[in-house]
């Protein structure tokens, strides 16, 4: 039997629209993989829920790379270049080093983050509402809101407060920003701020001596890598000289610290997965806006401020998203 033209024409069509479905096929099936870059040997369990609940299962439609420095920085960049020659679909991080780091290394590869302190400050992005390059995500900074709500707390606790002490490690690019952030918060309460410099853990016991040499009624620890390796101590030191205190991160309460006030992590973790979500569907981070904290946790230890005698005012208990009595 003979085929017409037209029907040759429609047999040739045909068969090119059929060819290349064996390699569409063979992209969508292609299984992403996400390079992490942490500073401790865990990825967060509500990021991981936070996949899970967008439908990623782990070695079923999701491959991890996980790259943790337990606490060494300088191990960023070797693990970050690890990851570029990879290829991997996206890189998470947790800490600013880590985000640096993996800015450095590549300018093609996403780069998801939740950063410490300003991302536009720290050259990561060109802003939060556009980002510009490969970076975006989360930034758990709010700046000096966040200084004056702590400074707010501390002051509806303690009466007739004047002088707090700030716990801090002046080496960091950014601390002349934070010192006169915290400054002009204080001074908008009629406080002084006193600042107690902490560059190791050895430091801790003389920053405590000089609070209370010069009167400090408060004291506030920031979130700088000297005091949260030295949580314990601080918050031991913190109740034998019966100095109320308030910190930015909730495992200094879980340590036995008198109260806590800072962005819900979980929440961020979260949120995290739902920017890998975004970019492993095909958006562009150069686009995708910096998100900032949006929920925050005021946690109080009732068991610590007894041991200081302390009275925690009710309207304050009455806001704590957590007492531990």
């Amino acid at each position: 039997m003979r085929l017409r033209p037209v029907t040759l024409a429609v047999i040739f069509v045909l068969g090119l629209l059929a060819g290349p479905l064996p390699t569409v096929a063979q992209q969508k099936g292609k299984v992403p993989r996400i390079g992490y870059l942490a500073p401790r040997s865990a990825v967060p369990k509500e990021f991981k829920q936070g996949l899970r609940e967008l439908g990623y299962i782990e070695g079923k439609n999701i491959i991890f790379e996980p790259r943790f420095a337990e606490g060494k920085f300088d191990r960023f960049p070797r693990f970050a270049a690890e990851l570029v020659r990879l290829k991997v679909d996206v890189i998470v991080t947790w800490s600013s080093p880590a985000a640096r780091a993996a800015k450095k290394a590549t300018t093609t590869i996403p780069i998801v983050m939740l950063a410490r302190g300003d991302p536009v400050r720290r050259g990561l992005v060109a802003s939060l509402a556009r980002p510009g390059g490969n970076v975006t995500g989360m930034t758990s900074s709010t700046g000096s809101p966040l200084f004056a709500k702590h400074l707010e707390l501390l002051k509806e606790v303690v009466p007739n407060l004047s002088l707090v002490g700030a716990l801090w490690d002046s080496r960091r690019r950014n601390f002349p920003h934070t010192q006169r952030r915290m400054e002009q918060a204080a001074g908008l309460l009629g406080l002084k701020i006193q600042s107690l410099e902490v560059r190791s853990r050895d430091d801790l016991e003389s920053a405590f001596q000089a609070a209370t040499k010069a009167g400090a009624q408060g004291l506030i620890a920031l979130r700088h890598a000297p005091i949260m390796r030295g949580r314990k101590r601080i918050v031991a030191l913190a109740i034998k000289s019966r100095l109320p205190a308030i910190y930015g991160d909730k495992i200094f309460v879980k340590a036995g610290g008198l109260m806590s006030y800072g962005p819900d992590q979980a929440d961020l973790y979260r949120r995290q997965a739902t920017y890998v979500d975004k970019i492993l569907k095909g958006a562009d981070p150069a686009t995708l806006p910096v998100e900032q904290p949006k929920k925050f946790d005021l946690i109080i230890n009732l068991k610590s401020a007894k041991r200081i005698g302390l009275t925690i005012p009710p309207e304050v208990l009455y806001r704590a998203t957590k007492v531990i009595k």
